[in-house]
């Protein structure tokens, strides 16, 4: 029987959630964990320093945050990490949520590196997943060893077989890397279509001290757009799933391609989501350092009124836009937190 208890939903916290920019958030991206199984060098150092377990949310307490953000008009959560599925139990807390499906949710979805995807994805299914979004920037066995710290390709690989025999829904996510991957970009496409896959295509974000220089990572979108324009037809989409990119069908692979730019092409006017990290903390944007702490609210003695509070507050400080850059050898990150911590 699951630790997650089932709770009512709390009462008289109906009003929508709406920014003063007039967006309508009604996407939740909720970190369950900052550890990972991976150390991708964009992303985090070698030696990351992971939170204290006990600063991070009990499944619990997980639940009823989800619970207070789908009454306030939150129709998809997509669970995120770390690699969310290293969390002890973690397919809990998805089966609790799965029930809310029908229920206030439309969907709840799952990022991920594709390590536990054998173990999991059957579970995933069961608990109302339809689809799930694996981060995989090579098919080169020695440069996914380079580029993650671990030799963890062929794991990663039958992970996505699982899911798909599973019958979830698998998009890639790539990480356009300057000299890294950027030659094998159109093979990457080619198979993950040739799979049954959709694949987007992410700019590097600075967020978070790494032994590089993320100048030396930078690729920008609008650069790969054109070489692969010189190989294929890339016909714009009208494809929409709640998130930043802009998706084309490509007519020779018979597939769909996204590009997440969020350096070349800011996608913030229609920005309809919320971040929290494992430990609670709510970042109205990604690339901003605006936060409000919701575990305060939750173990506060009035839980429900002070996370709608909260989440009031969050709304009111969510500011029209981020500012990532990336021009200047030597800057400091936009941020100092991971992409880790915060939830990819």
């Amino acid at each position: 029987m699951s630790r997650v208890r089932d709770i009512l939903m709390p009462e008289g916290t109906t009003k929508p959630l709406v920014d003063g920019f007039q967006r309508r958030i009604s996407y939740l991206r909720l970190s369950v964990t900052d550890r990972c199984d991976l150390r991708c060098s964009y992303c985090m150092p070698e030696r990351m320093k992971f939170l204290p377990r006990k600063d991070v949310l009990s499944l619990e307490e997980l639940h009823k945050l989800s619970l207070g953000f789908i009454a306030r008009g939150v129709t998809k959560i997509r669970i995120t990490g770390g690699e969310p599925l290293v969390r002890r139990d973690i397919i809990e807390l998805i089966q609790a949520l799965g029930r809310k499906l029908g229920d206030g949710l439309d969907e709840l979805t799952l990022t991920t590196n594709g390590t536990q995807l054998v173990s999991h994805a059957g579970a995933l299914v069961d608990a109302g997943v339809k689809r799930v979004n694996v981060s995989l920037d090579t098919l080169d066995q020695r440069k996914f060893a380079e580029l993650s710290r671990r030799d963890a390709l062929p794991q990663v690989l039958a992970g996505i077989a699982a899911a798909k025999d599973a019958g979830l829904k698998v998009k890639i996510n790539a990480v356009a890397l300057k000299d890294i991957n950027e030659g094998e970009i159109a093979d990457l496409i080619a198979w993950a279509h040739s799979e049954g896959h959709d694949l987007t295509l992410i700019e590097v974000m600075p967020l978070g001290e790494i032994e590089a220089d993320r100048v030396d990572h930078y690729l920008p979108l609008a650069e790969v757009q054109a070489r692969l324009e010189e190989r294929w037809q890339l016909i714009p989409s009208s494809h929409k799933t709640g998130g930043p990119a802009r998706y084309f069908d490509i007519a020779e692979t018979g597939g769909r391609l996204g590009l997440i730019t969020p350096l070349t092409n800011n996608f913030c006017a229609g920005c309809n989501r919320l971040r929290v990290t494992a430990t609670g903390q709510l970042y109205p944007c990604l690339g901003g350092g605006e936060r409000v702490d919701l575990r305060a609210a939750l173990r506060s003695d009035d839980p429900d009124a002070n996370l709608n509070g909260a989440l009031d507050e969050a709304l009111r400080i969510k500011p029209e836009r981020h500012h990532f850059d990336i021009s200047q050898r030597g800057e400091a990150p936009a941020q100092p937190r991971h992409m880790s911590v915060t939830g990819g």
